[in-house]
């Protein structure tokens, strides 16, 4: 395989050869102090076969930190609209992001490269179009997690820091990830288009994105309606997996769901602790509404928007029957995941209630969601067995030791072995996801200008259902400071 320098990156930007309706072409703005690397991702580089010896240089920082272009890119910042909390908002856009370009590598796959917090665009109503450094640290690392963990998403290549001021609740210091997607079209994309009733530019973005995103359906008849299938399929499937990892986006608006089905736009997200299905993440969501157990409704809310917004291109029946089958497709994949989790192999009816069960038991008594089904893969169906580590867990013993008998007949059904059903339940329960009092403690020593842990969390968070020595204290509950740190969209 060919390593590209940055000078040598192979481009091909088809969305900047859509109608200039779609984007505003400008470029990124640089910061006022120079840039500078704060940590690199090697296997994000892979996916565009770039030597990640060029993050030696100091062009690097300057490439993705806002300064310079290298030949091929041709920065945008793309246009769409979208429902915030339940409200449509006419015209949004990409108010702190540009895409530089879709480098394409030596598999023929496209990879937008993305630089978030890059400076003003016509599309920054009242922002100053700037991220910092906490939330592009949080970014960075919650999305390359989320791949580790084996769930779609974009990727992140790294972080270009400065000294360059950001005012929010405080002033911070300005800084940019550079993001990596097969695209991020959004739900958005298409509502600003048929709110705006250009039909045709409608027409134009659909097959756009068929031909590039899902070119099966090119040649199909009904290709609108099946394109559409496909959408609510990804995300049923995405948002179970988040719903089975303990993970909460934060802000599902319609602008923040991909067309790809992959997880979009990092703010405050939020893995679970202390089991709670109403979990909100987001401190500005005063109402609840993406708290951890709304997210399976809020993703058929946000596809019928978009099915509105296909209905220039298909039957309305059509895009019925496929919303029809989102909430199936949702909870059978969620109770696929849980019976992996518990290590069940076998299917029955009962399962439902046995996980339930114990999930109640779990929010009564502030059990922790991650720990526990690690932990729960030591579980022994032995007659004389008592399984005090799990015991350990709940304040009332005999509440849980009538659920572990119920548990313990369940695997008795199915000859479930204890050796084999471990290793089966430790690839899908992971010993380390990223505890938002990790992320706060990366940030702050980076607020200091040391970096280490940042690349520390990288290396461990790539691979979290392996047991990695010397690394159990990341695996810890958060301590009494990190059990409720405030996380808002500046976040």
């Amino acid at each position: 395989m060919t390593k590209h320098s940055l000078e040598t990156l192979s481009f091909d930007n088809t969305y900047a050869r859509l109608p200039e309706s779609f984007y505003a072409k400008l470029s990124p703005t640089p910061f006022s102090e120079p840039p500078h690397l704060v940590s690199f991702n090697p296997s994000a580089a892979e996916l565009i076969d770039l030597d990640p010896e060029q993050a030696k240089r100091p062009e690097f920082a300057g490439v993705f930190g806002g300064s310079m272009l290298v030949p091929g890119m041709e920065p945008l910042a793309m246009l769409y609209s979208g429902h915030q909390f339940g409200v449509y908002v006419p015209q949004l856009g990409d108010g702190r992001a540009i895409l530089l370009g879709e480098a394409r590598n030596e598999r023929g796959e496209r990879w937008d490269l993305q630089l978030k917090g890059a400076g003003l665009t016509p599309f920054s109503r009242d922002g100053d179009g700037r991220a910092v450094l906490r939330s592009t640290i949080r970014e960075y690392l919650c999305s390359e997690a989320m791949h580790g963990l084996g769930i779609p998403t974009t990727r992140a290549l790294c972080i270009v820091g400065s000294e360059h001021k950001v005012f929010r609740e405080q002033v911070e210091t300005g800084a940019i990830v550079l993001r990596m997607a097969p695209s991020h079209v959004r739900f958005g994309s298409f509502e600003i288009l048929y709110y705006r009733k250009q039909y045709e530019q409608l027409k134009v973005l659909a097959d756009y994105v068929i031909a590039h995103h899902y070119p099966h359906l090119v040649e199909t008849a009904d290709k609108y309606a099946r394109f559409f299938h496909e959408v609510v399929e990804r995300t049923a499937k995405l948002i179970s997996q988040w719903q089975a990892v303990g993970w909460a986006h934060g802000v599902m608006n319609t602008d923040n769901m991909s067309i790809l089905g992959i997880t979009l736009d990092y703010g405050p997200f939020g893995f679970i602790d202390d089991y709670d299905p109403g979990f909100i993440c987001n401190h500005s969501d005063h109402n609840g509404r993406y708290a951890f157990n709304q997210q399976p409704y809020i993703g058929l809310w946000n596809l019928s928007c978009l099915a509105q917004a296909l209905l220039p291109l298909a039957q309305k029946e059509e895009l019925k029957a496929a919303l029809d089958r989102y909430t199936p497709l949702c909870e059978g994949r969620y109770m696929e995941l849980m019976r992996a989790k518990f290590g069940l192999i076998e299917t029955k009816e009962e399962d439902a209630s046995l996980i339930q069960d114990l999930l109640a038991l779990m929010h009564l008594h502030h059990v922790d969601y991650t720990n526990f089904f690690r932990t729960l893969g030591l579980f022994q169906a032995g007659p004389e067995s008592q399984n005090e580590p799990l015991r350990d867990f709940f304040l009332d013993r005999g509440a849980f030791d009538q659920w572990a008998r119920r548990y313990k007949d369940r695997l008795h059904e199915e000859g479930s072995r204890d050796e084999d059903r471990m290793v089966h339940m430790n690839r899908v329960n992971p010993k380390y996801v990223l505890r938002n009092y990790l992320a706060q403690t990366a940030i702050e020593k980076a607020q200091k200008k040391d970096f280490s842990e940042i690349d520390r969390l990288l290396i461990l968070l790539q691979n979290p259902y392996s047991d990695q020595p010397g690394m159990d204290a990341y695996a810890s509950p958060p301590p009494n400071w990190g059990k409720h740190l405030a996380v808002s969209c500046s976040s």
